[in-house]
Order: C-alpha cells, then sequence, then structure tokens
C-alpha cells in the first residue's frame, strides 16, 4: 500500500499517526519471493488471533499475497468464553493456509506445533494469553503484537474499556515486539485516535482494527527487507490496568450521569454489559443517552425536574416519541440523569423503542440485586 493509500484508510475511520524515529536492525532472511508489489525477502511467519479486531490486517496480509505459515486461534470451547470472537476459516477461504485451534498458546502440545514450523516471525493480532518465554522463542526474529492504547499508558487488560470508563479523551493501538513482561515490549509503531461522546467499545474497537491493518501495512516491507524496527518504550510508573469480569458490569447509580453513561457505553455488545436489577429482575443496559445539563453545578440526588429529589436510580418516568429510537425511561442518578434506550434480559428479552417506553417504570428503583 503506498503512503498515500495508508492516509486514505485511515482517513476514512477518523486515525492519525504518531510517529515516532525508529531504529531499524537488520536481520538475516532465507530467499525472496515477488508479491504484492514488493520486492521483498522471505520469511516464515505465523498469525495467531481470534479477536474481531484482527480480521482487517489479516485479509490485508492475503490480499498483499504475504504467504503464512500457519493460522492459530481459539478452539470453539475457549473461543465460547471469550467476547468479540471471529471465525478465522471465513477469512482463509480460498487462501491455501492451514488453520490451527488450540485451547491454550502455552500448553506443551502447541509449543511443539509451533516448534515444527521453524519460524521467523510471529504475528499475535487480536489475543488476549500471555505468550510464554518459550512460546517466544519459537520465532527466530521474534513475536509481533498489538495493544489497544498509547504505550506505555494503559498497559494491561481491556485498555479500550477502561479508557471510556475513566472518560480519556484519546486512545490509540501501538505494534510492539512482545517481551516477557507485559506489553513492555519495543515500540514498532503508533497510532492515536480521539474518542468521542458517541462512541462505544464497538466503535473503538473497529478503530483498532483498522489501523492494526494499517500499521501491519507499514511494517511489513521494512521487515522484508531485513530491518527490525523499534524503539524502547519511555518510562512510565501506572499500575497495569486490571482485567473486567462480567460480574465488574454491576452498575453504580450513585455517581454523575456522565460517568454512568460511559460506563454503558464501555461495556456495550460485544461485551458483557452493564447491568442492574430492576423488580430483582437482572436487565443488561445496553443503550443509554445522556441528558443535558451541567453535573458539575447540581445538588446531588437531584435532577433536571424543579423541586423533586431521587434516590439514585430511581425510574423519572418514560420518554415518548413517534421516533421509535427516541423512546425510553428516565433514571436518576448521583447528579444527572440518563434516558435507557435498550436493555436486555438474561433470557434474551429485549426492551427498546416503545416497548421499552410502555413499561411502567415511573418511580421504581434500580437496585444491585
Amino acid at each position: 500500500m503506498s503512503t498515500a493509500g495508508k492516509h486514505r484508510v485511515l482517513s476514512s475511520v477518523g486515525l492519525h499517526y504518531r510517529s515516532h524515529k525508529i531504529h531499524e536492525t537488520p536481520v538475516s532472511h532465507h530467499g525472496c519471493f515477488m508479491s504484492g508489489g514488493f520486492s521483498t525477502t522471505f520469511l516464515r511467519i505465523a498469525w495467531i488471533g481470534f479477536h474481531q479486531e484482527g480480521i482487517p490486517a489479516l485479509q490485508g496480509l492475503r490480499d498483499a499475497g504475504v504467504p503464512l505459515v500457519a493460522v492459530m486461534t481459539l478452539d470453539e470451547p475457549a473461543a465460547a468464553k471469550r467476547c468479540a470472537t471471529a471465525e478465522y476459516s471465513d477469512v482463509l477461504n480460498g487462501w491455501n493456509v492451514p488453520l490451527h485451534r488450540v485451547r491454550n498458546i502455552n500448553d506443551e502440545q502447541t509449543i511443539q506445533l509451533l516448534s515444527e514450523m521453524n519460524l521467523d516471525l510471529l504475528l499475535v493480532i487480536g489475543w488476549s494469553q500471555i505468550l510464554s518465554s518459550a512460546a517466544l522463542a519459537t520465532a527466530r526474529i521474534g513475536a509481533i503484537g498489538a495493544h489497544a492504547s498509547l504505550l506505555p499508558h494503559n498497559r494491561g487488560s481491556a485498555p479500550i474499556n477502561w479508557a471510556i470508563i475513566r472518560g480519556e479523551k484519546t486512545a490509540g493501538n501501538t505494534l510492539i515486539w512482545l517481551a516477557n513482561n507485559v506489553d513492555e515490549g519495543q515500540i514498532i509503531d503508533q497510532i492515536e485516535f480521539p474518542i468521542s461522546p458517541y462512541d462505544t467499545c464497538e466503535t473503538l474497537y473497529q478503530y483498532v482494527a483498522a489501523s492494526n491493518h494499517v500499521m501491519l501495512q507499514r511494517v511489513l516491507p521494512k521487515l522484508l527487507a531485513g530491518a527490525r524496527p523499534g524503539v524502547p518504550q519511555p518510562p512510565a510508573d501506572e499500575p497495569l490496568l486490571p482485567r473486567r469480569r462480567p460480574a465488574d458490569g454491576l452498575l453504580d447509580w450513585h455517581q454523575s450521569a456522565v460517568n454512568v453513561y460511559n460506563f454503558i457505553r464501555a461495556l456495550t455488545r460485544p461485551y458483557p454489559g452493564a447491568f442492574s436489577f430492576l423488580d430483582g429482575r437482572r436487565w443488561i443496559i445496553q443503550s443509554a443517552a445522556l441528558l443535558p445539563g451541567s453535573p458539575e453545578h447540581r445538588i446531588p440526588g437531584t435532577v433536571n425536574i424543579p423541586g423533586t429529589v431521587n434516590i439514585p436510580g430511581t425510574v423519572i418516568g418514560p420518554v415518548v416519541s413517534a421516533v421509535a429510537e427516541a423512546c425510553g425511561q428516565v433514571v436518576a442518578c448521583e447528579c444527572g440523569c440518563v434516558l435507557i434506550l435498550e436493555v436486555e434480559a438474561d433470557d434474551g428479552t429485549i426492551l427498546k423503542g416503545r416497548s421499552l417506553s410502555d413499561c411502567e417504570w415511573t418511580g421504581k428503583v434500580w437496585a444491585n440485586e
């Protein structure tokens, strides 16, 4: 892809480069091939991934004619426990690349399989298991991974979800050489993008996926020409972001409407979601709107109705409209209120539009159980 073409891809998804002066260490290779417009040196490359964020980058390799030794993804039992999984066999249709499904990238059988591939390079994109030193050692040059933040900021788990929850205004993606310490490898490339009030975890991961594609297209010609680009990460004393589990989605209404809104949009599909209980029934709140007002200047426990004070979590009442998408239920927060637009029960029942605004919930209180 040309430089102009890369910038067109970035512009189409609102991405911007964050440039680094990259040191390139030369490496030796096995042979040569001509494909995708590149005059390239042959590398034995394997791909490891299961998340949707890796699909555009893998498709880019296929379209460029980059030969892969293998693609490794999670087996069905392991994939069922993960969010945003993708079926990688669809990408490999018509591409002569074997697909291996594994439970754990670090178990003895998988390490043996990787070793037998005689790899130069591992591309680990959209993968949550931390590669052991034994797994990393199966690739002669190293393993390249991506982390959905502007490292060294937000090292650790679920960086996109945490960035939205914390109200951060900027996110990004970093291509790195994987190392024994989590998210501390040398930086190859970075792309940053804004977090708007309209974004959700899903829309930001679309940016992440697009940036994975762009950064790999940028680095591959350098790797295939014999370079090993990378710069050390600057010092940082931030703690690692903790792993998020489904139970962490319990919504606390005793906070500002802005924080409640951010929490909901950070955890919506394809993730387990923010949830709360009404009349003892658990509902995932999939979508909400932030109602106007200035929480910073409002007395705690009040909402935008003169003379009223409500317990946080109280349903103020329905919003009705001829436009179904605008219908919902207004709920009081510690400061301000949000409009719930869609909820989903554990049995799959979905309420939105008129079916949601018709619920007789006024005066009821969302609770922790």
